[in-house]
């Protein structure tokens, strides 16, 4: 297995980076995004936004889509980011279950999950984006947090997972391939 996972790519997590990490794991590429690319993204976000917020001193650091010190961006700039690259981002309906995903659909390039994480002791709440795909036929959990890619053994302990977190306040979403790619 180890000579398997050495050609999965696999950004670990620096301070709330997650998204960009996962979107790295996702695509499997290192610097697919940059924080620069998530920043122009979260920046052009506010621009197109009808309703931008009143500037205050706050606003050099709390932004609407992320915070530029520790990164923490949200849902937002994740789709804005993969429909920049011709994916399509559905949210799954969790009342469904994940026995609902078709983990074999040939457009499915790859599942990103939000999650609630408490750090700190349990001091500070957050949020924790992780990418799951699948790569020469194997499902694996590509979690920044995680020391190295985690192998799923099939497609029931993939649901199983999935399950796991819509059942803990977690969301699940669907990126797909574009249909004429």
């Amino acid at each position: 297995m180890a000579s398997e996972q050495n050609h999965i790519y696999h950004e670990r997590q620096r301070l709330q980076f997650c998204l960009l990490h996962s979107l790295n794991n996702l695509f499997q590429q290192k610097d697919a995004f940059t924080r620069a690319t998530l920043n122009s993204i979260a920046e052009r976000l506010v621009l197109d936004d009808p309703e931008k917020e009143i500037w205050t001193p706050f606003s050099l650091v709390f932004k609407p889509h992320h915070n530029s010190v520790t990164g923490n961006y949200d849902i937002n700039v994740l789709i804005a980011a993969l429909e920049g690259r011709g994916k399509t981002v559905i949210w799954h309906d969790g009342r469904n279950g994940a026995s609902a995903i078709d983990l074999n659909d040939g457009l499915l390039m790859g599942i990103v999950v939000n999650v609630p994480v408490r750090r700190y002791g349990g001091l500070w709440k957050s949020r924790h984006w992780i990418a799951v795909r699948k790569i020469d036929g194997v499902w694996y959990n590509l979690d920044s947090d995680l020391q190295a890619p985690h192998c799923f053994k099939d497609c029931g302990e993939v649901r199983e997972f999935l399950n796991f977190i819509i059942n803990h306040d977690g969301q699940v979403l669907l990126v797909k391939n574009d249909s004429t790619q």
